[in-house]
């Protein structure tokens, strides 16, 4: 795929983020009118869920999706303030739910209660909302546990396997993008993938894309399929398209 073509597509699959602590309404206005680019919209924006009311203010009309974030970063194990958070989330315009697994219960070997929770929340979210599960890969780490975290969470009815808060050491990596689409393929199941944090030149992107490839076909990837939860990586993408170079920066 050459330079702009990438550039752009990347941009369509783009779930611009600011899940920043010192994040404000100026700052969502902000990152509302750069999701609207001279290239074509990005597919989401992904906030915090206090933020959504505003955000669905900003991009009324646009076509863009509104994310937010629940059990976010810590992937708790308290279902009920999970649940309560999804349920206010959606009323306020919510159109997909990002929910961090209890990745440490998993780890613990307690992988129904992880199940039970991602089940729940499934069930609070009408279509056609989405639900998309954190899983942490950086600190399931091995392969293995990412792989079965992975079938879990389809199993479990997630329409997005999610690799990474972006909030711990080691966020998106090729190597766990490749266990989860190699499930998502094996799977035969209509489940999205979301490589997050970290992702922040077009190389990075060209990677991931690379991946869903080889597993899934050069057409799979659309908004439907396949997002980049990222921050910092639109400047280096709306640099390409322009046949420039730029420092992608810092962040998600």
């Amino acid at each position: 795929m050459e330079t702009q073509q990438l550039a752009r597509k990347a941009i369509s699959l783009l779930d611009l983020t600011n899940l920043n602590d010192i994040c404000d309404d100026a700052a969502i206005e902000d990152l509302c009118a750069r999701a609207q680019t001279p290239y074509g919209n990005t597919a989401a924006v992904c906030v915090w869920p206090r933020f959504v009311k505003k955000a669905k203010e900003c991009l009324a009309g646009t076509g863009i999706k509104i994310a937010t974030v629940v059990n976010f970063p810590q992937g708790g194990e308290d279902l009920e303030p999970v649940l309560a958070e999804t349920t206010v989330a959606l009323a306020d315009g919510a159109d997909e739910i990002d929910l961090v697994i209890s990745y440490k219960a998993f780890m613990a070997g307690r992988k129904g209660f992880a199940e039970n929770m991602i089940a729940k929340v499934k069930a609070a979210i009408p279509a056609p909302a989405k639900l998309k599960t954190i899983l942490e890969t950086g600190e399931l780490k091995e392969p293995e546990l990412i792989r079965q975290a992975s079938i879990m969470a389809i199993d479990a009815g997630a329409d997005f396997i999610k690799t990474s808060t972006g909030k711990v050491a080691v966020n998106a990596t090729p190597e766990a993008a490749d266990i989860m689409l190699s499930v998502i393929a094996e799977s035969d199941s209509p489940v999205g993938f979301k490589p997050a944090g970290g992702v922040k030149t077009l190389e990075d992107a060209g990677t991931y894309l690379a991946i869903a490839e080889k597993y899934m076909g050069a057409e799979w990837a659309s908004p439907e399929s396949f997002r980049f939860g990222a921050s910092g990586v639109l400047d280096a993408l709306l640099a390409a398209m322009e046949g420039q170079q730029a420092e992608a920066k810092e962040g998600y």
